[in-house]
């Protein structure tokens, strides 16, 4: 008889998987307990039954492999067979996860498996993720149906309706987003580069926050921006971050290679 954990896990497999090479199902007849077992499914799609030979069922539903069981045990053993089938290990259904991820790759479906504990499986999602994992996902018509899944509602808010069961055959993509960078020079605690997604490129004195903030000899009232203008003119902006601190002037949006230089303050 199948374990309560096998019943249970049953219900989280899709009623239209398809049984494939490698396989394994566990076959139940009720009142026959010789005939029950556990079979593997050969790369020719078949499986063996006393008494009956071999049983094709590559390609088939759980409940289409229970038919064509019960079918043949009818009319090869004259018993009005009560078979049920259930899928112990899934070998032949894969799903291929690219981009912004640990471990890249093919995966199989060894049992039910959402799109985060696929995730978690493959190293979780990378630093360089963008917004939205992309699914695609194959219909029975041939045609394909895309999914996209913001990251931060199914990781961050965790939610449920969103951790949907894989399928086989589907490609699931993180997208990757650019890095971009903004550079700084000057009286900032901490020159240099900060890299940061071409989204999340921030505002000036947002920038000049994750920097560590002005030194003591920084001229607030100064702080220029170089950069590439639409015409390929190099442009030299200046503006006063002390006023966008008291709410006197807007924050400046910045751009990628910008190049943020704070002078120093003259006494």
């Amino acid at each position: 008889m199948a374990s309560l954990s096998l019943l249970w896990s049953q219900e989280k497999i899709s009623p239209n998987y398809r049984v494939g090479p490698q396989d394994m199902i566990e076959i139940t007849v009720f009142g026959h307990s010789e005939w029950n077992r556990s079979v593997r499914v050969s790369e020719e799609g078949k499986i063996p039954f006393p008494y009956i030979g071999e049983i094709e069922i590559n390609g088939l539903t759980r409940l289409e492999i229970e038919k064509k069981i019960k079918t043949a045990i009818d009319e090869t053993l004259l018993v009005d067979a009560h078979v049920i089938v259930f899928i112990k290990e899934f070998h032949s259904q894969k799903v291929s996860l690219l981009g912004a991820v640990g471990s890249q790759g093919q995966y199989e479906l060894n049992g039910p498996e959402t799109l985060l504990s696929l995730i978690t499986k493959a190293g979780g999602i990378t630093e360089n993720a963008g917004k939205d994992i992309i699914v695609i996902r194959q219909l029975p018509d041939k045609t394909a149906r895309t999914l996209r899944i913001p990251i931060y509602d199914l990781i961050i808010k965790g939610d449920p309706m969103l951790d949907i069961p894989l399928q086989a055959d589907d490609i699931i993509n993180i997208i990757i987003e650019e890095m971009v960078k903004i550079y700084f020079v000057g009286e900032v605690n901490n020159t240099g580069v900060l890299e940061v997604k071409r989204s999340e490129i921030p505002n000036l004195h947002q920038a000049i926050i994750q920097q560590g903030g002005f030194t003591q000899k920084a001229a607030q009232k100064r702080v220029m921006i170089k950069r590439m203008g639409p015409d390929g003119k190099e442009q030299i902006l200046t503006f006063n971050v002390r006023a966008i601190l008291k709410g006197r002037k807007k924050d400046v949006p910045l751009k990628e290679n910008d190049i943020i230089y704070v002078p120093e303050t003259i006494f």
